[in-house]
């Protein structure tokens, strides 16, 4: 129980995480990162780090179920350090500081949403390589949105996300 009225502190938190990138201008020469994987031969999205929208999207789930903030205000353009950064590495750091503020994460689901690249078969490699940034079990699904919006349209690639912390330093 806390003074918060006699709720306890330590029920479950959920957050949302949200990103989205275009895909790098023809002609410019960008890797595609997504899910913490390299994807060669696919175009890169443009971005501040290396705009891999999953593994952003699962940091960003996991500040909002914290109440850390989000993506811009711990990694954004104004943070010269995360130039180029890799996404497995903000996640990781967005999980070390979860951890530092009191909090264990459950897990976290991510939802990629775009017409490429196929994220089916390598849904397995992605999840070990996102689990193994947060330290927590990350699952990770894909869809299309039948040819709307920007995702539908080819224009780039979307990710939302959710996360669940327990604080466990009471």
């Amino acid at each position: 129980m806390s003074a918060h009225g006699g709720r306890p502190t330590n029920l479950p938190r959920t957050g949302i995480g949200t990103d989205v990138h275009a895909f790098a201008p023809e002609g410019q020469e960008r890797d595609l990162w997504l899910a913490g994987l390299h994807w060669p031969g696919e175009r890169g999205l443009a971005g501040h780090s290396d705009a891999d929208v999953a593994a952003h999207a699962a940091a960003d789930a996991l500040f909002s179920a914290s109440g850390l903030g989000d993506l811009g205000s711990n990694f954004g353009t104004s943070a010269p350090e995360w130039a180029g950064a890799s996404g497995a590495s903000l996640l990781a750091e967005a999980a070390r500081r979860v951890r530092a503020a009191g909090f264990e994460i459950g897990n976290v689901a991510v939802q990629v949403i775009g017409n490429r690249p196929r994220l089916g078969p390598r849904r397995a490699e992605g999840e070990a390589a996102l689990s193994a940034a947060a330290g927590a079990s990350v699952t990770l699904t894909a869809t299309t949105t039948d040819g709307l919006g920007l995702t539908g349209r080819g224009e780039g690639v979307a990710a939302l996300a959710t996360a669940l912390v327990v604080r466990v330093d009471g």
